[in-house]
């Protein structure tokens, strides 16, 4: 019963702090709808929301997201050593860290949860495009990665479960 209630204080917290940094659960969905429905015709932003929020109820994701933005908040106040504070500061492009946490997530759904996470990440549509942008004044080093996998990952789940019922 502890585990439990834990868990729902860590999926909580995770939760929290997306909103907090401007990203809903919604803007998500519209991710995975971008990136299924030229797979399915019939495809609902319902059945989007409802990926995402499976996808939202992992332990995995949980930890990703607390452990990313911590580490953009962190970037934020200055508080990084360098070379790390200027390395996370304008998400540069070698860097790769921010990706790998990201892996973690995408690693849930397999090789099709790689593919649409390139693709996305490339592509940075909707909310990835907001939080891609540097003139906001916020750093989002580890959090568009993080979004782009968790749809990903719930476009993934969507491709798997329609491929088992048709």
């Amino acid at each position: 019963m502890t585990e439990q209630r834990n868990l729902d204080k860590v999926g909580k917290s995770a939760r929290d702090l997306l909103k907090k940094r401007g990203v809903e659960a919604t803007d998500i969905a519209e991710l995975v709808y971008y990136l299924q429905h030229k797979y399915h015709e019939e495809l609902e932003m319902d059945e989007c929301l409802e990926n995402v929020e499976r996808v939202l109820s992992k332990r995995e994701v949980h930890n990703a997201i607390l452990t990313g933005v911590q580490l953009d908040l962190l970037a934020e106040e200055g508080k990084l050593m360098e070379p790390l504070q200027s390395i996370i500061d304008t998400d540069e492009g070698l860097y790769g860290v921010d990706e790998i946490l990201a892996f973690s997530i995408v690693n849930l759904y397999g090789s099709i949860g790689f593919t649409n996470y390139g693709y996305i990440d490339k592509q940075k549509p909707g909310i990835l495009e907001k939080l891609n942008d540097k003139s906001s004044g916020n750093c989002h080093t580890f959090l568009d990665d993080i979004v782009g996998a968790i749809a990903a990952v719930a476009s993934s789940r969507l491709a798997h479960r329609n491929e088992n019922v048709e």
